[in-house]
């Protein structure tokens, strides 16, 4: 890449130039100042998370083996109205930039600012929909200009702290749009102007390194193109002076409502990895490393859960995900060893059929090797260089001296982290909190039809609402003489619709509701209503549960009652239909109780804690409790709601909806980790609620004296089991090959006692571990006992001069532990 002439300039004028880090690159890999590196990044999103968090994660993210942290920026959140802007707590991303810049890491900044990332409406704001003439991600001038507008902002701001390596902050890659290439093809000619437009922009910015694109493979000059997927080890770049980059590689999946619980093996996404830098990559990212958590109304979808955990290498929480963290760590210290091998090396290639290859990394200083299994069912037992070497199915093997096998994908050397969830100690009863309970004020919606506006059409909840709340009452009055063809005895309300959830009442009355199926919004409802001899008021309240944010023109996707709504009357066999469609309707955004904010500690509000009432709809309760003792994540049992929203003294934690169970059937106690990965390929929690725990920061809670939990509940539900629990390690498990050593580790707590211990060829799983045919002469568990017991961590050597001798007929031996925390 050629450094703008102006930033030369800058630095012969500006003293603190001389810090500056030169970022280019080659057809190799990405050069900083002089030097082509291995570049392993991992994506924490700063909204996801608190300000609290972010040190924390990201020194795990540096002592997991990064280098760099990736994030987008969110443009619906900092621009929430328009010219208005927020940059304010959790949204704070000069902080966040320079959080990573204190640990000594580099960043990535995705700025987009489409981001999709399963984030409300794909982070664009809902004001930038409803501009006339608004057409999203094409050559529209009004797009563009709003676009350029905010993009430019986050750019001066960065400039502003000197955030960027060319002016010796730590970023050293930016990207402008995202995943534009998987939809180019449905905006035509106008698709591919855009995108050229879109280069031209950035690059006309001068922030001092390089632009990236990724899945876009026709990314103009100078864009680097990049990859994005579960595997990207076949991606080539569209040009021989781009480096071979990755981007996302998916470390697990989002869930949905109703959906199960996705998981990535850890096999897997080392074996991707390794694949990747076996073939020439010499840049990528984890999407996710922390997943975190979707407050207030950010996930997406439409039904996309508030934990976006996406089992990652650092959980929900920011507790170690074992053993996908530290397999991968290992990796990261192999890979950063081989550095210079390869990324200067020539490369050579041996095929030994059935999907069988080494490729050698070769300098005049030595020799860098990988052994690829890419056979899903055949382990492989090769002869190279003179040496025969085990290679299992689906595995990578890395050889840093082109001899020595150090580190094998499908070999798992580091502990697995059985994490469990404790009861309050704070809490004398924790079970039996007392709650209070005001109904949610719905009278002069549903019995005087009363709204903000009024107009003789049915409209899209996005262009009413503006996305300031889930919730939209529709009214409308229709009076009807008995004379009137449609009266009869036998009356309904049909409605077409594309609300998410919707409820509809007639006169008052409560006469149904529905819940679309994922996938399927737009859908007839029909329920029989009683109607009476003059005025009728009918109320519809339509509820989004997350925008769409993924896919061609998908701010065009309908939400709300977009009609025709009908009243059908049957006579007989003859059915009569009155359109209320053009009928004048009133419309009101929200409901009185977030106006009010009776989630807010300082609300004024008259809370009753008299005969409080279960399984009832549109109804808010509130509790206090003591916060958790100790530093351990917390979160909040909602199991035995309903569908609402939580909050926690006045901190909006995210929808909750216990009640949407996950389909019965797809799940497995097994995971084959061979075989290209899927979605649906591994699921655990069938039959289950799709999620029952929600997280609660500990900042969000007072350490001392009482907190608050606020619920609304919307289609009724027994908070009476509502309950605070901490996370933490509660036994850890590892099967280490010999010839490594074992980290065992009960993340700040001491190890209490060994449950199991033997090396040799010991069977089972963590839980249920068992000795094998042949174990070593030594007492395995009373070595683990006196090396570990009463440490928050220890070091064992796996070996025959540490255990004893073993024959296990040539087996490779194993140390097999469990320990409890």
């Amino acid at each position: 890449m050629m450094i703008s002439l102006k930033f030369l300039l800058c630095c012969l004028l500006v003293s603190s130039c001389a810090y500056a880090t030169i970022v280019s690159h080659d057809g190799r890999a990405i050069t900083i100042d002089g030097h082509r590196r291995v570049l392993l990044s991992g994506s924490i999103h700063y909204p996801r998370s608190t300000t609290e968090m972010w040190p924390d994660l990201i020194k795990k993210g540096k002592e997991g083996g990064l280098d760099a942290i990736e994030t987008y920026v969110f443009w619906n959140a900092h621009e929430p109205t328009r010219r208005q802007y927020d940059f304010s707590g959790n949204l704070d991303l000069i902080r966040f930039l320079k959080t990573i810049q204190d640990e000594g890491m580099y960043g990535v900044l995705r700025i987009g600012p489409y981001v999709c990332a399963e984030w409300n409406y794909g982070g664009f704001p809902v004001w930038l929909h409803n501009m006339p003439g608004m057409e999203f991600r094409t050559t529209n001038t009004a797009f563009m200009n709003e676009m350029q507008n905010f993009t430019t902002m986050i750019v001066e701001m960065v400039k502003k702290e000197k955030l960027f390596a060319s002016q010796g902050g730590p970023i050293i890659l930016a990207q402008i749009e995202n995943e534009y290439g998987n939809v180019i093809g449905s905006y035509g000619e106008a698709g591919k102007a855009y995108i050229k437009w879109c280069a031209n922009m950035a690059n006309s910015l001068d922030v001092g390194v390089p632009w990236i694109m990724c899945q876009q493979d026709d990314a103009p000059q100078p864009m680097l193109n990049t990859c994005n997927g579960y595997y990207c080890d076949n991606f080539t770049p569209n040009n021989p002076n781009t480096p071979k980059m990755w981007t996302e590689n998916w470390t697990g999946w989002y869930k949905n409502w109703g959906g199960k619980d996705p998981h990535r093996t850890t096999e897997d996404v080392a074996f991707a990895v390794a694949r990747f830098f076996q073939r020439g990559g010499t840049f990528q990212n984890y999407y996710m490393y922390h997943g975190g958590t979707n407050f207030d109304r950010t996930a997406g979808g439409p039904y996309i859960t508030t934990t976006y955990d996406y089992d990652a290498p650092l959980d929900e929480f920011g507790n170690l995900n074992q053993p996908k963290y530290g397999h991968l760590k290992q990796l990261h210290d192999v890979l950063h060893a081989m550095e210079k091998t390869l990324t200067y090396g020539n490369i050579s290639t041996v095929d030994f059929g059935n999907l069988v290859t080494a490729t050698v990394y070769k300098t005049e200083e030595g020799s860098s090797c990988f052994i690829g299994n890419v056979n899903e069912t055949s382990d492989a037992k090769i002869n190279f260089q003179g040496t025969f070497y085990d290679v299992p199915a689906w595995s990578v093997s890395i050889l840093p001296d082109c001899k020595t096998e150090t580190y094998n994908t499908a070999k798992i050397n580091t502990q697995t982290s059985v994490m469990v969830k404790k009861a309050n100690e704070a809490e004398n009863e924790p079970s039996t909190l007392k709650w209070s309970w005001r109904p949610e004020n719905i009278d002069n919606v549903l019995l005087k039809g009363k709204g903000e506006s009024t107009m003789r059409q049915l409209f899209d909840q996005k262009v009413v609402s503006n996305d300031e709340s889930d919730y939209l009452w529709y009214m409308t009055t229709v009076n009807i003489k008995e004379q009137d063809p449609v009266w009869g005895k036998n009356m309904s309300l049909r409605i077409n619709s594309t609300a998410h959830v919707l409820h509809a009442f007639v006169n008052g009355q409560h006469i149904g509701n529905y819940r679309a199926e994922n996938g399927k919004f737009h859908y007839v409802f029909e329920q029989d209503a009683k109607f009476n001899p003059g005025a009728n008021v009918i109320t519809l309240l339509s509820i989004t549960v997350g925008l769409p944010n993924y896919g061609a023109f998908f701010e065009n996707v309908p939400a709300g009652i977009t009609g025709p709504v009908f009243i059908i009357g049957r006579n007989g066999d003859e059915t009569i239909v009155k359109d209320l469609s053009t009928h004048k309707w009133s419309y009101k955004t929200g409901l009185s109780g977030f106006e009010n904010q009776l989630f807010s500690s300082e609300s004024p509000s008259t809370w009753s804690g008299e005969s409080v009432p279960f399984n009832r709809t549109m109804t808010w309760y509130k509790t206090t409790f003591k916060a958790p003792l100790g530093s351990e994540p917390v979160v909040v049992d909602l199991l035995g709601l309903g569908k609402g929203t939580a909050w926690i003294n006045g901190n909006n934690i995210g929808r909750y909806w216990p009640a949407f169970l996950a389909d019965i059937d797809g799940c497995s106690a097994e995971c084959n980790y061979r075989g290209a990965y899927y979605a649906e390929k591994c699921q655990t929690n069938c039959g289950e609620p799709t999620q029952r725990w929600y997280h609660v920061p500990r900042s969000f809670l007072n350490s001392d004296g009482d907190n608050t939990l606020v619920l609304f509940e919307e289609i009724g539900g027994n908070p009476s089991l509502v309950n605070f629990q901490t996370i933490g390690v509660g036994n850890v498990c590892a099967n280490v090959y010999e010839k490594n050593v074992l980290e065992l580790s009960c993340n700040g707590k001491p190890i209490s006692s060994i449950k199991f211990a033997s090396f040799g060829n010991p069977g089972g799983n963590c839980g249920s571990f068992e000795k094998g045919t042949c174990e070593a002469s030594n007492d395995a568990a009373a070595i683990l006992t006196q090396e570990c017991v009463g440490k928050e961590k220890c070091s064992i050597d796996v070996s025959e001069k540490k255990f004893g001798a073993a024959d296990c007929g040539g087996l490779a031996k194993r140390l097999a532990v469990e320990a409890i925390c």
